[in-house]
C-alpha cells in the first residue's frame, strides 16, 4: 500500500492546449492512471477544437467526470444529448461531440478519458 500522495493542477505534469486557444487539459499522473482538469473556453466545441488533433469523426474517449463550473452539452452520435453544469457527475461513452454553453469557461475533472485526449502525435 502506498503512502500519502499530493499533486496539484497548479503544477501539472502535462498540459495539452486545444486548437485556437479555446482551452486545455492539465494532467497529473496517479498510480491508477492520469486525472485531468479541462478548461473549455466559451465557444469551445470538440468538433472544431479537438477533432483536428484526434483525427476522428467524433470523440472516441470514454469520460467519467465531474463539472466544477460552467456548462457543457454532450451530443452522442446516436442523437442523445445531455447538458452538464456545476455539481454534475458525468459518464459519457465514446462517440460524441460536445460544446460549451454560455459566456463562462466550463471546468471539468475526468478520471477516465484524458489519457490520450487532445494528445498530439
Amino acid at each position: 500500500m502506498a503512502g500519502l500522495v499530493r499533486q496539484s493542477f497548479e503544477s501539472p505534469e502535462e498540459t495539452r492546449p486545444f486548437e485556437q486557444n479555446k482551452g486545455r487539459v492539465d494532467l497529473v499522473n496517479m498510480d491508477r492512471g492520469p486525472v485531468g482538469r479541462a478548461i473549455f473556453e466559451p465557444g469551445w466545441r470538440w468538433s472544431e477544437h479537438v477533432k483536428p488533433i484526434a483525427q476522428t469523426d467524433s470523440c472516441q474517449s470514454a469520460h467519467v467526470g465531474y463539472c466544477l463550473s460552467g456548462r457543457m452539452v454532450v451530443a452522442m452520435d446516436s442523437g442523445e444529448q445531455q447538458e452538464y453544469g456545476p455539481g454534475d457527475f458525468m459518464i459519457v461513452p465514446p462517440g460524441h461531440d460536445a460544446w460549451t454553453v454560455g459566456d463562462e469557461p466550463c471546468v471539468m475533472l475526468d478520471w477516465q478519458g484524458f489519457a490520450d485526449y487532445a494528445k498530439r502525435p
